[in-house]
């Protein structure tokens, strides 16, 4: 299914959407390459771009999670001392 409006500018969100379809399975990089006219290697350098910044996101939640246990470990143990 061609666009007759094919996107000129591909914005970071657009590609971030492409990108997580992707990696749900929903659409392959060659579909994704065929229906906007696009090369493969560069749908695939969209993925390549994705995956440092999705670490980042990943780690930095686990450390937020792990900060918020500890914080209510730390009142609990001082509630318990208190009581």
């Amino acid at each position: 299914m061609r666009d007759d409006n094919p996107i000129k500018r591909w914005i970071a969100k657009r590609k971030a959407v492409v990108v997580i379809d992707i990696f749900k399975g929903k659409i392959t990089t060659a579909e994704v390459a065929r229906q906007f006219d696009l090369t493969v290697s560069e749908v695939e350098g969209w993925i390549d771009e994705a995956q440092p910044s999705m670490e980042n996101g990943v780690k930095a939640r686990s450390k937020v999670i792990r900060e918020q246990y500890e914080s209510e470990l730390r009142e609990t143990k001082e509630a318990l001392g208190e009581a």
